[in-house]
This record gives C-alpha cells, structure tokens and sequence, in this order.
C-alpha cells in the first residue's frame, strides 16, 4: 500500500494534549477527556479520517455549545446481571459511557465466557471499532453496533429512516495486527460526506438519492437535505434489489433494533437531534456491545491461529489482472499507523481553522507549526 500525504502533521502528543485541554475547557472532567481524545486520535492512527480530529469540532465541542452533548456524563447502571448490562448515558458523552461499558464487559466476558450489554439516552461514540478493539487488546472477541440520525433509506424506499449504523467486530490473530471489520451498513456514511464537504469534494455519484429519486453528488447539499428528509444514503450494496440494496438494508435494521430495543432506548425519526420546532434536541442514541472470550471454547491460542491462517490465506488467493495486492480489514488501517507513527496526525486547512478556533476561544497556549 502506497502512501503519500501533502498536509502538515502535528505530533500525537501536542494534538492529544490539546484536546484534553479543550474538551477540559468546554466542560468535560480530565479523565473524561483523555477517553474523548484517545478515542478521536485512534480514528486517525488507522486514518479514518471521518471520525478523527475532523470531528472534533463540529460533532463534540459544536454540540456542548449547543447543549445537544452533556460535557459531564451521569452514567447511570438500569440493569446488570452476571453476564449483562444496560447503562443509561442521560445525554453525556458517548463515548465515555462506552469506555466504562467495555471494561465492564470484559472482566464479565473473562469470568464467564462471553458478556454483552446496552446503553440508551447517549451520544455519538466514535468509531465503533476502538469499543471492539478495546475486547480484543484483551484477547477476546469484540462486536458492537450503534444506531444514529436517520441517512438510510430501505430498499424501495426514499426517506431517511435508519441511521449508517455500524456493525462491527475486532478478532484476535497470530499476526501483528487483529482482523477489525469496522464499517458502515450504508453505501458511504454520513462522515465521509462531511470530509467531502469539509474538503471541497463532490459525493461520488450513486451513493445519494432525492426524494424524488435522483442521484445528489453536491456534498455541501447533501448534508442540508439529509437533515430535512429529503435526501437519503443508499444502504450498503446500492439502490434495489439489482446490487443487494436489500442486504445492507437488513443488516441497518438489524443494528438498530439491537441498539434499541437491548436498551429500551429510542430509534430512527427519534434521534433526528431536532425537535417538532425545528430546533436543536438531545439524540437520545443506542450502542450495543458484545464480549466472547476464545478461550471458554476450544482456547485462545488455536483460535488466533486459525483466524490468521483464514486471512493469510485470502491474501494468498489469486488476484485480480493488474491487482498487486488483497488485503484482509485491519491490514490497511495498520499500514497506516505504520506510516503515521512517527510523524503525527495529517490536518488540512478546514481541521486546522477548527483547532485554532477552539484554541483561542478558551485562550490555550497551544502554538502549532501549520500557523507558521
């Protein structure tokens, strides 16, 4: 995998103390903090950009301003028995609910052999996959999901009823890195249309549709009518039935029943983040999150061994003409720590007038190399 990169990089360590002193400053206690920018910084190590510094901003500190996003998170446990746990979040950070969750879950999965629980009444969590990874770093299995603002439209359908709803999974191999599956159930999530957007570039054509059924590609539109109804994303696989729209379709479902209904929490035109007035409201979203450990079956070492022998052998498999490679998930995303490791996180112009905003709103001391 080729990688090349024009943006200024600001160090790991001075972009995460930075974000700890700003989520510090609109609110958030310091430990908090510290799982907000762990979290935010992760996405970017494996260069999911969409969910990394470029959502600092506008998804947390906009939303704390807004007061859509609570900065202190009143955890609250509803129900726990020796395997599970549903937490109510009351509107705090999501992904700070998450955290405790999975430790939770962890040391349950690691007694009893597998765990799962739910949270209702929270807010984004950030990639799904640093939950998973969390079980896995633990030589477990992870899986989680979360439903989110309505983007998907079903499978004949033109409104926007399910979120992009992830689903995904983190599963140990013999190898240096985990086989993480951490995607979308649409055919392009509603971040990367905001780094499109972010970044000036038009929606690849086929991935939106109108209400009346026309393909959008104007990134900036498609965000303005994604929150009104009149535009939503196509479920993984495509439009119709043709491509297996409807694959996509039910695994979107599936997600958000399983965030929902585990929690006893809301769903789809429940989580718009806007109220009957058209004003700003608290989003009320569900995770869900499983824990299994390999070794209450047949033992952790054979089943790192077998995981790894089943991705080495789909790299291994006979490419394509002109194909130089076949990656399995999670090699890519390693590749990409590989390379950004020693030489920080990238940011492009619309990150860095967003840091300094932050910056010098609550008067930080922070002095950037991108400012020179």
């Amino acid at each position: 995998m080729n990688i090349t990169e024009t943006r200024p990089f600001v160090s790991w360590e001075l972009m995460n103390s930075f974000m700890i002193d700003a989520f510090k400053g609109y609110g958030v206690p310091e430990e908090d903090a510290k799982i907000c920018a762990d979290v935010l910084l992760e996405s970017d190590r494996r260069g999911i950009e969409s969910h990394g510094c470029n959502r600092f901003k506008p998804i947390y500190i906009d939303r704390i301003v807004k007061g859509t996003l609570l900065p202190v998170t009143n955890l609250e446990v509803i129900k726990e028995t020796p395997t599970t746990v549903v937490m109510d979040a009351h509107d705090g950070m999501g992904m700070v609910a998450s955290y405790h969750m999975m430790k939770k879950l962890i040391e349950k999965a690691k007694q009893y052999g597998m765990a799962g629980g739910a949270i209702r009444n929270s807010t984004h969590y950030g990639i799904a996959g640093y939950w998973t990874g969390m079980a896995e770093k633990e030589g477990l299995i992870g899986i989680s999901g979360t439903n989110a603002r309505p983007s998907i439209a079903p499978t004949f359908g033109v409104e926007n009823m399910l979120g992009t709803n992830p689903l995904t999974f983190s599963i140990p191999t013999d190898e240096d890195f985990p086989f993480c599956l951490d995607c979308a159930t649409s055919i392009v999530q509603r971040g990367k249309i905001e780094y499109y957007a972010r970044e000036g570039k038009p929606t690849p054509q086929g991935m939106v549709i109108s209400e009346d059924g026309e393909a959008l590609t104007d990134s900036e539109e498609i965000l303005k009518r994604l929150v009104d109804g009149t535009a939503a994303l196509a479920p993984l696989g495509g439009i119709g039935e043709e491509l297996a729209g409807y694959k996509g379709y039910g695994y979107a479902t599936v997600v958000e029943i399983l965030s929902a209904a585990l929690s006893g929490g809301q769903f789809m035109k429940a989580l718009t983040g806007v109220d009957g007035e058209g004003k700003p409201s608290m989003y009320h979203l569900g995770h869900f999150f499983f824990v299994v450990d390999p070794e209450a079956f047949m033992g952790l070492d054979e089943f790192k061994k077998i995981a790894g022998d089943i991705v080495r052998g789909l790299r291994a498999s006979k490419k394509a003409p002109g194909e130089d490679r076949i990656f399995t998930a999670g090699e890519k995303e390693h590749e990409m720590w590989l390379f950004r490791k020693d030489k920080g996180v990238p940011v492009g112009e619309a990150v860095q007038k967003d840091i300094l905003t932050v910056r010098d709103a609550l008067n930080l001391p922070y002095k950037f190399d991108f400012e020179q």
